[in-house]
């Protein structure tokens, strides 16, 4: 896989603070993390599924997009009614519950991303669940804001009893030592928040491969390219089918409406333009629903095509469960 030096020092901040804007939160940001609680339940067929918000980040126009021009950026935006100074990515998580498992797909930021982050564990508990009662996590990738909800900063295991169960291929990516030695100075904090959060325990850690049932009714999805072992998660129960996107696109509202664009975050801008086209007319041939880990809230609808190898993101009529 190549790494570009700009991919690397993007990739070495989100290791260090969730991979966008860093800094100690201050006591509103805590104040604001309890009140301000967003959890939505629906469910896909017999599964429930529960999307957990954990905030917002921003970052820097400049460079975001390696091949589209600021202004092309801000065009975007602001045909999407979305602020055009600054690109806004929401973070939001899903809980399922089926086959009487409590299944956690990431886990946020924790308590190391951006001080407008870190709303997760607020939003978890009003949608009635506790940390102890999780029996299974499933890793999209090892980015910080997916990850790093699993460890706080201070070492705290935030999941007592789950099962976290990884793909093979991540694992292997960002857990050799050898590579980890080699890497590039940006990218060395991304392999050692890898290192903080699964280190402990490694031992029990479960490995998987691609095209697995690994939850009931869930089945991993190679999405390489974000990652080398970037995965996506397909839900399947009774009638109702999911794709769980994860970082396949950043921000749905410019990346769904054009997918040929590579973020920064993008450790493989071809695989990952390639993914990202597999598995958005995946979704619209099959009129499957899809949530988006950086959609806004609640980051879940539909994938239509809208032209020529492009698409939009059609908001889901809502029914809670």
């Amino acid at each position: 896989m190549t790494i570009n030096r700009r991919a690397a020092l993007a990739l070495g901040a989100m290791g260090a603070a969730a991979g966008l804007v860093g800094g100690t939160r201050s006591a509103e940001a805590q104040a604001a993390a309890t009140a301000n609680v967003s959890a939505y339940r629906y469910k896909v067929g017999d599964a429930v599924v529960t999307a957990i918000h954990d905030g917002v980040a921003a970052r820097p126009l400049e460079g975001f997009i390696r091949n589209a021009t600021v202004d092309e950026l801000k065009a975007s935006l602001a045909e999407n009614f979305l602020p055009t100074e600054r690109f806004v990515i929401p973070f939001t998580t899903l809980v399922v519950q089926a086959g009487g498992k409590l299944v956690l797909i990431d886990t946020g930021n924790g308590d190391m991303g951006a001080p407008t982050t870190g709303l997760w564990m607020a939003n978890f508990r009003a949608a009635g669940f506790d940390p102890a009662q999780v029996d299974m996590v499933l890793v999209s990738h090892f980015h910080g804001d997916h990850i790093n909800g699993l460890r706080l900063r201070d070492g705290t295991a935030v999941f007592p009893r789950a099962e976290i169960k990884v793909a093979a291929p991540e694992w292997d990516f960002w857990m050799d030592e050898n590579r980890a030695s080699a890497a590039p100075e940006g990218m060395r904090p991304a392999f050692a928040n890898a290192r903080r959060v699964f280190n402990p325990i490694a031992k029990d850690v479960t490995r998987f491969q691609w095209g697995q049932e690994v939850a009931p009714g869930i089945t991993a999805v190679a999405a390489a390219g974000h990652t080398p072992g970037h995965t996506t998660f397909a839900i399947a129960s009774g009638a109702g089918r999911m794709m769980v996107m994860s970082d396949t696109t950043n921000n749905p509202q410019v990346f769904v409406r054009n997918p040929d664009w590579s973020a920064i975050f993008d450790m493989d801008a071809d695989a990952a333009r390639q993914t990202r086209h597999k598995l958005l007319e995946m979704a619209a041939s099959e009129k499957m629903q899809v949530a988006f880990y950086h959609a806004p809230f609640p980051a879940t609808g539909f994938v239509a095509r809208d032209g020529e190898r492009r698409y939009r993101m059609v908001p889901k009529n809502w029914q809670a469960a």
